[in-house]
């Protein structure tokens, strides 16, 4: 298997009790990776390693077996940091030109990359005018589009979609999922966990500098898909007793959307349940008993659910330590 990113016991010590400790991934080529963990976590300390910002303490980061940092490795990168800034002076279009002569890009090919990004990232023929008239959501597009400018291997995003509304966060998705079908290798830092599950095939949560858990998108959803409802009628106070002696487990009346408890008759039951057997048992001991089964159906289950299972009880830097 080739992959585009592998770390090895990767350390970065600041001396304040900040950086990353021991960091060891491995990321295919082609696959679309999301780092997720709280603030404070050490996520962006990462980045900067991989993209050349940052020199390690310890240990070491190949980009498709490149040192992290060379120029062999910079060659095939795109970078949108998560604070970024620039001139307001300058159009979009001039800061794209600006980039792509640094990078050693020039006449019709840039011109003609500039003018295709610009579309794609939906600027359009705003790119023309000053970036001070931009909204944070313009200027988080253009970010995007010098991230693309060279057509990178690598796409390394922090928290691309932070300033977008919901519609911005749709169209950045879906060039994303482009670049992914095209075999672009994408390292995105979210804390939009909902992007990070309908984007990304791999995740890992860091905390505190060290990698806490990691795992392929969909054997997480999975593990953490133990929760199901059922929709009854003619259910009681007295059987819903009955019914959480017999399966032994919290079986909970779900309130409705403005956050009332449903009066007894038609009502919603939600259950942690360990596989279909248990779930099958449920359904004949309501049936039984006379209740009447609308519906039975597993809650989808969610990154975010992940993301606080692991992190439950644990400490947590945080911005002010």
């Amino acid at each position: 298997m080739s992959y585009a990113i592998e770390t090895f016991h990767l350390s970065k010590n600041y001396g304040n009790g900040r950086g990353c400790q021991d960091v060891t991934l491995r990321i295919p080529a082609g696959e679309a990776f999301g780092f997720l963990g709280p603030n404070g976590a050490g996520k962006s300390t990462i980045v900067k390693m991989l993209v050349g910002l940052a020199t390690p303490t310890d240990g070491k980061a190949l980009l498709f077996g490149e040192p992290a940092g060379s120029v062999e490795a910079r060659r095939r990168i795109g970078y949108l940091p998560e604070l970024f800034r620039y001139p307001g002076w300058l159009s979009g279009e001039e800061v794209l030109q600006f980039h792509g002569k640094l990078c050693g890009m020039k006449g019709p090919v840039l011109k003609s990359r500039i003018n295709q990004l610009l579309d794609e990232v939906g600027i359009g023929q705003r790119g023309r005018d000053r970036i001070k008239g931009y909204s944070k959501g313009m200027q988080q597009r253009l970010g995007l589009a010098c991230a693309l400018l060279t057509d990178p291997d690598i796409v390394f995003l922090d928290e691309p979609a932070s300033a977008l509304d919901p519609v911005g966060r749709h169209e950045v998705r879906e060039l994303l999922q482009r670049l992914r079908k095209e075999g672009k290798t994408i390292f995105l830092n979210s804390h939009l966990l909902e992007d990070v599950e309908q984007l990304c095939d791999h995740v890992a949560l860091l905390n505190n500098g060290r990698i806490l858990a990691d795992g392929q998108v969909s054997e997480v959803l999975r593990a953490t898909s133990a929760r199901w409802r059922f929709r009854v009628g003619g259910i009681t106070p007295e059987l819903l007793d009955w019914l959480r002696e017999r399966m032994i487990v919290p079986v909970d009346m779900v309130p409705w959307q403005d956050g009332s408890v449903p009066e007894w008759g038609e009502n919603w039951l939600e259950a942690e349940l360990a596989d279909d057997e248990q779930v099958g048992y449920m359904n004949r001991l309501l049936i039984d008993q006379g209740v009447t089964l609308y519906e039975t159906h597993k809650v989808k289950s969610s990154l975010d659910e992940w993301f606080l299972q692991a992190v439950s009880g644990l400490e947590h830097r945080g911005e002010n330590r």
